[in-house]
């Protein structure tokens, strides 16, 4: 079970989840995390069609869905003087997901820009606010990480229309079987202030376990040990999920609550496993063919651990 919500109110989340895993350092206070895109940075979100972002609705409930475009959808916007850098983004989501009516009013958001085919990925946090037909970003956050566990796959754009949104409470049979294939999801979580953050987990098909139509858990690698998702779900529980189904274009979007189990004999059971997430859904979204992105089959990552 999640042991660290009686923590020292001068601790973050992240600064417990640290400690707890035995990496915390006295005078250590976390990755660099900048408001500033680099000029490396900024070329590489010209080249993206996709951008994973989370925000809570109104009831609190953190969802994650996916913004695409042609490459030159998302664009750096250079902050004056002490400023901080933005982000255009010039999509919105379709008027059944769940982030629609969310994103049309100035709210804290958490991105990623994942590109697959050269596994290579940017995380962006700040307040989006709706303009036009897009989003203006201004940033809090912005970090590069490290490239473990993307599968490789390259994409061509296809039109193609949404089919019929279907929500449910339980996993279905067609759901149960999406994520039990799926070799990447996106994460988004918020620490106890509000601020959110959107992150990737990725593995070989199958390293998400699926206990009950209602509970997931997935194995926590190891990576680069900013613990920015693990640190929010210390201060607070909620977390929305997206799984995708990479050749068609559907999507699955969850909505629940997770926690860490940092039992040792718990994650032995699973390779590779430093600690295991837990996730109890409380509502889910399919959309078929949302997507106008087709994939191609993965190359899966050398750093997936064995099932």
């Amino acid at each position: 079970m999640n042991t660290l919500f009686d923590r020292p109110p001068q601790l973050s989340g992240e600064q417990l989840v640290r400690r707890q895993a035995g990496l915390d350092r006295p005078g250590y206070s976390g990755p660099t995390k900048s408001r500033r895109i680099p000029a490396v940075a900024a070329e590489f979100l010209s080249a993206q069609p996709m951008l994973a972002i989370g925000a809570a609705d109104p009831q609190g409930r953190l969802w994650a869905s996916l913004l695409t475009g042609p490459p030159g959808f998302l664009a750096a916007l250079p902050g004056a003087a002490e400023n901080p850098d933005g982000l255009r983004v010039d999509a919105l989501p379709s008027p059944s997901d769940p982030l629609a009516a969310v994103l049309r009013r100035p709210t804290p958001v958490g991105m990623i820009a994942l590109e697959p085919s050269k596994r290579r990925r940017m995380r962006m946090n700040g307040r989006a606010a709706a303009d036009g037909s897009g989003l203006t970003v201004t940033l809090d956050q912005v970090f590069a990480n490290c490239p473990k566990y993307i599968q490789s796959r390259a994409y061509e754009l296809r039109e193609q229309a949404p089919g019929t949104p279907i929500r449910t409470t339980e996993l279905t049979g067609s759901q149960a079987e999406l994520i039990s294939a799926s070799d990447t999801f996106f994460i988004t979580t918020a620490d106890r202030s509000g601020d959110v953050d959107t992150s990737h987990r990725g593995g070989n098909p199958g390293f998400v376990q699926l206990l009950a139509p209602d509970r997931l858990r997935w194995p926590d690698y190891v990576g680069n040990a900013m613990f920015c998702t693990l640190g929010n779900l210390a201060e607070n529980p909620a977390a929305g999920l997206l799984f995708i189904d990479w050749r068609t274009g559907t999507t699955l979007q969850l909505t629940g609550t997770a926690h860490t189990d940092w039992n040792p004999a718990h994650a032995a059971q699973v390779p590779g496993a430093q600690r295991l997430v837990d996730f109890t859904l409380h509502e889910a979204l399919t959309t078929p063919t949302a997507l106008p992105l087709h994939w191609t089959a993965p190359d899966y990552s050398r750093f997936n651990p064995p099932l």
